[in-house]
C-alpha cells in the first residue's frame, strides 16, 4: 500500500491508532476530586510526546507546596507535563489541554472508564471533556513525523491537571512558574466544529454564612433560625438578578449574553444539625458570571455590597461572605492575527465559512490571556453528555480537528 504524501491523508490513515489513543487514555481513572491517577497518566502523556520527539518534561508540584495551598489534596499529587518541537521558526504556538475528568455516576451503557465504539461515537468519561482533543493533536503531530515535515511554527504543548476543579496546580501553577515560552496559545476546547472561541466568561464563587442561635425544635422562640434567615436574603437576591439582566454583551456571532446569577448550587446548616434542632447556621453559595466586557473587580463589589444592604433590611440577621474563587473573563478581538489565521485553517477543512464565539462557562484560557499575556482562541473536537451519562465523541470530529491544527501547524 502506497504511504500517503499528505497530512490529512496520514491522519485519515492512522483512524485505528487515534481510536486507540484516546481509548487508553480514558482507561485512566482521573478523577477530580481528588485528583487520582495523575501521576500515571502524566508518564503515558511524556512518554508519547518523547515518541513524537519533542523534548518533554514532567514537572511535579512540590509536596510542601501542595500541602501549604491545600491540604486536602495531601496524598493526592500534581504534575504537568510540557513539550516543545523546536523547529527555528520565528513564531512558538502553545497547545493546552486538561487530562483530569469529573466523576461518573452509575447508568452507563458501558463502564464509564471502559471505552467503547458505536458507529462513528466513541463513548467513555473523558471522550468529550477533553481527552479526545489530547487524542487529535498527537494525531496532528504525529502526521508531520511520520512524513518527516516540520510545522511551520515552534510547537510547545502543555497537559495539565485540575481545571476541573481551580486549576491551581494546572494551568494556572504552569504560567505561575513561568513555564509557557510561546507567542500564541490554543486551548483545546472553548470551540468546536464551525464555532471558534474567542472567549468566555469569567466567574466569581462566594459562600455566604447566615449565623443564628441553636435551641431545642419544641421552643424555636428560644433560638434564632439560620435557615430562616437565610431564605429572606436568598429571596432579596433576586433583586440582584434583575439588576444583572440588564447587563449585556454581544458575542461575534450576534449571540446575546446576560450576566448571571446562581444561587444555591450548595447548601448547608451548621453543625450539630438535627431535625429537631434549631439551626444555628446555615451556608449558600454565589455563582456570578462576568461578562467579557464587565470588571470583575467592580461585579464583586457591587455584590457583597448588595448582599450586605439586603442583610441590615432583614432583622436580626448577621452573614459573613468568604470568596471560595474567581476567574476572570477571556476575549481576543476575532480581526487580531491568531484567530484569523485559524479561522482560514477551519474554513479550508470544513469547506465552510466559521464564526467566533464567546462561552457562557470558563476554561483555562484566561490563565494565557490574563497571566502569560499571550493571544488565546479555544478550539476541539466538541462532543455530547459533558459531565454526564454516557459522555461520547464523534470519531469525525477527532479527525478533521486534527486536520484542522495540522493545517494551522502547517501555515
Amino acid at each position: 500500500m502506497k504511504t500517503p504524501d499528505s497530512l490529512h491523508a496520514r491522519i485519515a490513515e492512522d483512524r485505528a491508532e487515534l481510536i486507540a489513543l484516546v481509548q487508553a487514555l480514558i482507561r485512566f481513572r482521573t478523577v477530580n476530586p481528588p485528583g487520582a491517577g495523575y501521576p500515571e497518566i502524566c508518564d503515558f502523556l511524556a512518554g508519547r510526546l518523547r515518541d513524537l520527539g519533542f523534548q518533554t518534561t514532567l514537572h511535579r508540584v512540590p509536596e510542601d507546596e501542595m500541602v501549604a495551598r491545600r491540604p486536602d489534596l495531601a496524598g493526592f499529587p500534581r504534575a504537568n507535563v510540557i513539550g516543545r518541537w523546536e523547529v527555528g521558526a520565528a513564531r512558538t504556538v502553545h497547545f493546552n489541554a486538561h487530562y483530569d475528568v469529573v466523576p461518573a455516576s452509575a447508568g452507563w451503557k458501558h463502564g464509564s472508564f471502559e471505552p467503547f465504539v458505536d458507529g462513528d461515537w466513541l463513548y467513555g468519561r473523558g471522550s468529550a471533556d477533553m481527552k479526545g482533543a489530547i487524542g487529535s493533536l498527537f494525531q496532528a503531530l504525529a502526521a508531520f513525523r511520520k512524513l518527516r515535515r516540520q510545522p511551520s511554527v515552534n510547537v510547545e504543548v502543555s497537559l495539565t491537571a485540575d481545571e476541573e476543579s481551580d486549576s491551581v496546580f494546572g494551568a494556572s501553577w504552569m504560567v505561575e512558574k513561568g513555564l509557557v515560552r510561546a507567542d500564541w496559545a490554543v486551548v483545546c476546547e472553548g470551540g468546536s466544529g464551525l464555532g471558534i472561541g474567542c472567549g468566555h466568561n469569567g466567574v466569581i464563587w462566594l459562600e455566604v454564612t447566615v449565623e443564628g442561635r441553636s435551641a431545642h425544635g419544641s421552643t424555636p422562640g428560644r433560638g434564632v433560625n439560620a435557615v430562616e434567615k437565610m431564605s429572606r436574603l436568598v429571596t432579596a437576591l433576586e433583586g440582584h438578578q434583575k439588576r444583572l439582566a440588564k447587563v449585556r454583551f454581544t458575542a461575534p456571532d450576534g449571540n446575546p449574553m446576560t450576566a448571571t446569577l446562581n444561587v444555591g448550587g450548595v447548601t448547608a446548616t451548621g453543625d450539630g444539625a438535627k431535625i429537631n434542632t434549631v439551626p444555628g447556621s446555615a451556608t449558600f453559595t454565589i455563582d456570578r458570571r462576568i461578562l467579557p466586557n464587565e470588571d470583575m473587580d467592580e461585579a464583586e463589589r457591587d455584590l457583597r455590597a448588595f448582599i450586605e444592604a439586603s442583610a441590615g433590611d432583614i432583622p436580626g440577621l448577621r452573614t459573613k461572605v468568604r470568596l471560595i474563587s474567581r476567574h476572570p473573563s477571556s476575549f481576543l478581538d476575532p480581526e487580531a492575527e491568531l484567530p484569523s489565521h485559524f479561522a482560514r485553517s477551519v474554513s479550508t477543512i470544513r469547506r465552510r465559512k466559521p464564526a467566533f464565539t464567546v462561552s457562557s462557562g470558563f476554561n483555562d484560557s484566561h490563565f494565557f490571556t490574563q497571566g502569560a499575556g499571550l493571544p488565546t482562541i479555544g478550539y476541539g473536537p466538541g462532543g455530547q453528555n459533558y459531565h454526564a451519562v454516557d459522555e461520547r465523541i464523534s470519531i469525525r470530529e477527532l479527525l478533521l480537528t486534527a486536520r484542522i491544527y495540522a493545517h494551522f501547524m502547517e501555515g
